[in-house]
């Protein structure tokens, strides 16, 4: 005979929420149940781990097209935050539509920085449901990195704009080297390509066939850029990030 049931489900995207999903299903099972709500690193990935026992620390961010918004990240005391990329630079934070060559990650760079600067040894970023196919470049930004054209003026937010990118200064860049980072996705798509970040989800985020194209224009840039300056950018992008 069943003695407890394990409710665990992922959201409902577009209808219901993690935890409204296992709310319930429990209601409906007419025995006893334990609720834990999961996430896979999208929208949900901070409220699976509040429920997990974290807490909540909310901000004022940039959100994807420059508007300030709240955002959350989940904390805890033992110095782990659980920030999700959706949550300042997700789709749902687009308050006029779609914006893919502008929109930017910049607002999950400052929920990072502000869970270093509170002390965090472990980071935990989950990614997807986001607004922008700008390879992360505007998280790095909110770090403290510049990205900068070949006269030395600053790009502007936005994938399109790294199409000019002739140069990244970490002078200035926070100092992240005592911290962990976790990286929770469910795609393992490569950066370029038929496959990459602009063809697979730019048109998810609005983007026209022009667009896609102009974005991985500029994401190649970024990586040539990234790999001859520092040696960054690895093979691997997550939902467009």
């Amino acid at each position: 005979m069943v003695q407890h049931v394990l409710v665990a489900p992922d959201k409902f995207k577009g209808s219901l929420t993690a935890a409204e999903v296992a709310s319930r299903v429990s209601a409906g099972l007419g025995v006893p149940t334990v609720e834990l709500p999961v996430a896979d690193g999208g929208d949900g990935t901070v409220d699976a781990a509040v429920a997990g026992g974290f807490g909540r620390i909310t901000i004022e961010v940039t959100g994807p097209t420059g508007e300030r918004v709240p955002a959350s990240y989940a904390w805890q005391s033992t110095g782990t935050a659980v920030i999700e990329l959706a949550e300042a630079s997700g789709l749902r934070r687009l308050p006029g539509g779609h914006e893919p060559l502008t929109a930017t990650s910049y607002g999950t760079g400052e929920l990072i920085a502000d869970a270093v600067r509170r002390g965090a040894g472990r980071v935990v970023l989950g990614l997807g449901g986001s607004a922008c196919t700008d390879g992360g470049a505007g998280m790095a930004q909110a770090l403290g990195a510049r990205l900068l054209d070949a006269e030395g003026r600053d790009l502007p937010r936005g994938g399109a704009a790294l199409k000019d990118l002739a140069r990244i200064d970490l002078s200035g860049f926070l100092d992240i080297s005592g911290v962990e980072f976790v990286v929770a996705s469910d795609v393992d798509n490569p950066l370029l390509g038929p496959h990459g970040a602009a063809a697979v989800y730019g048109p998810q985020k609005g983007a026209t066939p022009e667009d896609v194209t102009t974005l991985e224009t500029a994401l190649a840039r970024l990586a040539a850029v990234a790999t001859t300056t520092h040696g960054l950018m690895g093979a691997v992008e997550h939902d467009g990030v």
